[in-house]
């Protein structure tokens, strides 16, 4: 019983910041939207979570380094869709083509990675 409460009140926030996001762009407060979604706020619950349910600090440590390198490959899909819409692409198609590009700046990320013995 206290697992499932604990599960609820996990799901029930993560859910509940991702809706308030979404309200505050739709009310038009973009700077407060985007302010919101680019805090690290899925990490930070993660961790908190993680720490809560096994207190590995070790494990935490691990995420926080490999979360910082997997940013940086994530920043295509924030510089390529305004471009390609901006360009008339539509916002599906432009969607995609950002998609596309982050999975291979992830690739890329990754083997610059290997090469430089970081593991995530």
């Amino acid at each position: 019983m206290v697992d499932l409460l604990y599960y609820s009140i996990k799901v029930l926030l993560t859910a509940g910041l991702i809706v308030l996001v979404g309200e505050i762009i739709k009310r038009g407060n973009m700077f407060g939207g985007a302010l919101l979604v680019s805090l690290p706020l899925t990490s930070l619950l993660v961790m908190v979570w993680l720490y809560l349910e096994t207190g590995d600090t070790l494990r935490i440590a691990a995420l926080s380094t490999g979360i910082f390198w997997l940013i940086l490959p994530s920043l295509a899909l924030f510089l390529l869709l305004p471009v390609l819409i901006k360009a008339g692409w539509g916002f599906w198609l432009s969607l995609l083509a950002a998609v596309l590009a982050t999975i291979l700046c992830y690739i890329v990320m990754l083997a610059i990675l290997k090469q430089f013995e970081v593991k995530i």
